[in-house]
């Protein structure tokens, strides 16, 4: 049953990648599409639907006269990151990234930071939330707690982030807010969520911190239940509680974003940003915002860069625990 409900999942993916190419080229290739996106994680995560989504309303609206979106996975975004970094002045080329990428570079080595790409905009922003299998337990957050408070060891939860990642960063805040001892915590991560919904719905994990756009399909057709989203507000794409409402005081969103190569010229840049503004306030952009459940969290050029900055040291805090 798993298997046939991540099979139709992917069926539906490829619908979006029939309008792109899926395949990862040679670097540096000066002859190709008007515009790459790079998604440094594997099919069917939030990077893959971001990038997917945003070939299509380019492609169809005529911004660009062709598009392709190929991914390079590994390290929780790193390897991608290494990709477009040595990519420097190809103005054709953006790598589709988020907090994920933040969060893995203040836990696992690189040799390059987001302070050597070329910031272009943060695009969007979707709540993270609490999943369950459907055949769960679990009714609540409060059960979770319940359950993981007496026997830490009894539950596993997955998420589709690396170590400081937006799904990690909520495990370890829930944790915390639970009095579960950090290293008590075992959170089992994938490469991104389409990895993840496999093991959530086999329940190798018995809950999930993760964003809801990638598991939309399964929420609605009941393969899958959010116990709360970790919004401040409730989220109008699906029909779930807070955590504020089941009185724990934690909101956290994941965004997502687009960065170029370092180098680029100031004609390219000026042409790269053109593309990515037009594509936000695209009408079929919207429609993508409200079928995802993702909210419009445009931040141009140097404001995404100065927010990087802050979202860097954000994680490095979170990451050092309330006692520090």
């Amino acid at each position: 049953m798993a298997a046939a409900r991540w099979g139709a999942r992917l069926a539906a993916a490829a619908l979006i990648v029939a309008s792109v190419v899926g395949c990862s080229p040679p670097e540096s290739d000066s002859a190709g599409p008007d515009v790459r996106l790079l998604v440094p994680s594997l099919a069917g995560g939030g990077y893959d639907l971001t990038a997917r989504s945003a070939a299509q309303v380019l492609r169809r609206d005529g911004i660009v006269d062709d598009v392709e979106v190929f991914n390079v996975a590994g390290s929780g975004g790193i390897v991608g990151l290494a990709r477009t970094v040595r990519e420097t002045g190809n103005e054709n080329l953006l790598l589709v990234m988020g907090l994920g990428l933040v969060g893995a570079l203040n836990s696992l080595p690189s040799h390059y930071s987001l302070s050597d790409t070329t910031p272009i905009a943060r695009m969007v922003e979707e709540p993270e939330a609490v999943l369950v299998p459907a055949a769960s337990p679990y009714a609540s957050v409060r059960d979770l707690q319940s359950r993981w408070a007496q026997d830490p060891a009894s539950v596993i939860i997955g998420g589709g982030s690396t170590e400081g990642g937006p799904d990690h960063l909520l495990a370890l805040e829930i944790a915390d807010a639970t009095g579960i001892a950090r290293t008590d915590l075992d959170y089992r991560r994938y490469e991104g969520g389409g990895d993840l919904l496999p093991a959530l719905l086999t329940g190798e994990v018995d809950a999930a911190t993760t964003g809801i756009s990638e598991y939309l399909d399964q929420i609605r057709s009941g393969a899958v239940r959010v116990l709360a989203v970790a919004s401040r507000d409730r989220s109008p794409a699906v029909d779930a509680p807070t955590l504020r409402e089941q009185g724990i005081d934690i909101a956290l969103s994941n965004w997502r974003g687009f960065v170029a190569p370092p180098g680029v010229s100031t004609s390219g840049l000026d042409h790269i940003s053109r593309v990515v503004h037009e594509l936000r306030t695209s009408p079929r952009w919207r429609q993508v915002l409200e079928r995802n459940g993702w909210s419009d969290a445009y931040l141009p050029g140097a404001e995404f860069g100065a927010f990087l900055a802050t979202q860097n040291a954000s994680v490095a805090r979170t990451l050092r625990g309330p006692d520090h």
